[in-house]
């Protein structure tokens, strides 16, 4: 498997600081993007803490006899025990900085990490940071936000797409790291296919372009550099009324 990948990040229109981060674990082949939360800039420690918490993690448990801080979960296989793990540990750690320090108070971070293991990937993620699959033609979202809109939407299978866009608390989120001392983490296996191109990215982006505005950038993009770029651009002349990171890596057999 041969992984391309770029990724970009940008304080958009209205925001004065940037509070999304974005990382890669090379060697684990683990890409990830997260959306901090907070006043006094404590959403920039929030998700730069998660990224470190992850990688400290990754590096960690690589020791086939380390301890690990949560109980193995059976029904899972190896990689999303680990991916699980290292997300349920950045959780404990920043809630645990927040209560420490009352400048951080209230602090948090959406999270989602993409992972390629020979042929198969995995997603994980807390939030509404999302993962689109472009394959063949079409887009396909492989998360779902963790968000009033979502839970509205599922309790109300009719709700109109304009009345999703008018939803007065759409951008308020149910799940986040630090928000309780324990969290539950969302994981999908995907079998991947040659030439799948999977796109993570903060809500600064998926709030401003339609998933089809997100697929037809990335069909008519060959260079990753570009794709990401024009993505941002997009979201910025579309408001950038958020933080805008996004990350395309493409899978080659």
């Amino acid at each position: 498997m041969r992984i391309r990948y770029a990724a970009k990040t940008d304080v958009g229109m209205k925001r004065t600081h940037n509070e999304d981060y974005f990382a890669l674990i090379e060697d684990e082949q683990l890409f990830l993007v997260a959306d901090g939360m907070g006043g006094h800039a404590s959403g920039e420690v929030a998700s730069k803490l998660a990224a470190d918490v992850i990688g400290e993690f990754y590096r960690h448990s690589k020791d086939q006899d380390a301890t690990w801080p949560y109980r193995y979960d059976h029904s899972l296989s190896y990689v999303e025990n680990r991916m699980v793990a290292s997300i349920r540990l950045a959780n404990k750690r920043i809630h645990e900085s927040a209560a420490k320090n009352p400048q951080l108070r209230g602090m948090g971070t959406t999270i989602v990490t993409f992972i390629v293991k020979g042929d198969q990937g995995f997603v994980a993620h807390v939030g509404d940071s999302r993962c689109y699959r472009v394959r063949n033609g079409s887009i396909k979202p492989m998360t779902r936000d963790h968000s009033l809109l979502e839970d509205y939407k599922e309790a109300r299978p009719d709700m109109t797409e304009e009345e999703a866009r008018n939803f007065p608390h759409k951008n308020v989120i149910t799940r986040a790291l630090g928000m309780r001392d324990h969290v539950m983490v969302d994981i999908t296996k995907i079998d991947l296919q040659n030439g799948d191109r999977y796109v993570l990215c903060s809500d600064g982006l998926s709030g401003m372009l339609t998933d089809d505005e997100i697929h037809e950038i990335i069909q008519k993009s060959k260079d990753l550099e570009d794709a990401v770029s024009t993505l941002i651009d997009r979201a910025n002349e579309a408001g950038g009324t958020d933080n805008i990171t996004a990350m395309v890596v493409e899978c080659n057999f």
